[in-house]
């Protein structure tokens, strides 16, 4: 029996998100897929490069696949891809499959939100949306604006603290076109909370959440900024534990939809999802048809839950 990053790991197949996060959000569960169990771990390293990098040395060739927590490693923008320097660093030279979570960002969240407008009508057209990020979830931010909702992108304003909101996709593009080259450089923590920051609310950016009625996008963010007063919204998001979902239905929320499944009372993150994928299939190249046929055999299409009234 092997002990890494203080979980003991049995002789199963093993995924492992290292993450930046707060190790308060530390979760970890065994699943059955044919008859193999494996086991999906998240250690957090509390905004720690240097740990985390160790970490993922150390348990290099020792797990199945590896999902890097709360940090991006890619963001798309159309069909363009930008690498941010700090999470290429930090698993530069791996051997283990490495996923960020930006492939099922890219083919699955889509789906959801087509499902949430067509098929549940937990969305309408008439909604007004604010989604805090539209770079880091490109296939959502199109499945908005192509079901015609009102969207308002906060890249901006929650990535680097400019008070200046995005009211068109073709706008986020080209303003996503102009600055990755150069924020994609610049140090992680800058741009996303990371370690204890997970766990505070600022509240600053909170007036962006009024007359919005569906919240979309990074959960930190939304958690960072969020409101008292959530009375009639839905949010659509993931990682979230079950102390987050007490704290959202607290506050009045109407929907929470996580785009991953709800294991053991955590929705993981689409890193840890996409690891997964990773380590059933025993490769990093994954068609769309791969992911839409592995969240249909594993039944991990995400989380539609009714928190009040």
């Amino acid at each position: 029996m092997e002990r890494d990053g203080g979980f003991d790991f049995q002789d199963m197949k093993k995924i492992v998100s290292i993450s930046l996060g707060s190790s308060s959000r530390d979760h970890s569960v065994v699943v059955n897929f044919n008859n193999q169990d494996w086991k999906i771990s998240r250690i957090g390293c509390d905004g720690d490069l240097a740990k985390c990098r160790q970490m993922y040395l150390e348990m290099d060739n020792k797990v199945n696949a590896f999902g890097m927590g709360g940090i991006d490693r890619w963001l798309w923008v159309g069909d363009r891809r930008y690498q941010f320097n700090d999470a290429a660093k930090l698993v530069a030279g791996l051997k283990t499959l490495t996923a960020d979570g930006s492939g099922l960002k890219h083919f699955i969240e889509s789906k959801l939100v087509k499902k949430l407008l067509n098929e549940k009508k937990i969305l309408k057209k008439t909604d007004k949306v604010l989604m805090v990020s539209g770079l880091d979830r490109w296939g959502m931010a199109k499945a908005f604006h192509k079901g015609g909702c009102d969207v308002l992108y906060g890249d901006l304003i929650f990535g680097l603290d400019l008070p200046i909101g995005i009211k068109h996709l073709d706008k986020l593009a080209r303003v996503g076109k102009a600055i990755l080259p150069i924020v994609t450089k610049l140090p992680f923590k800058w741009l996303y909370p990371t370690g204890e920051k997970q766990e505070e609310n600022t509240g600053k950016a909170a007036r962006w959440f009024k007359g919005r009625n569906v919240i979309a996008g990074d959960f930190h963010y939304i958690k960072r900024n969020i409101p008292n007063d959530l009375r009639g919204k839905t949010i659509v998001t993931n990682t979230t534990t079950e102390h987050d979902v007490k704290m959202l239905k607290d506050k009045g929320l109407k929907w929470l939809v996580t785009t991953t499944p709800r294991l053991e009372g955590r929705s993981f993150g689409t890193n840890v999802i996409e690891a997964f994928f990773f380590g059933v299939k025993e490769s990093n190249k994954l068609t769309q048809t791969d992911y839409e046929t592995l969240s249909k055999e594993l039944d991990f299409s995400g989380n539609i839950e009714r928190l009040n009234k």
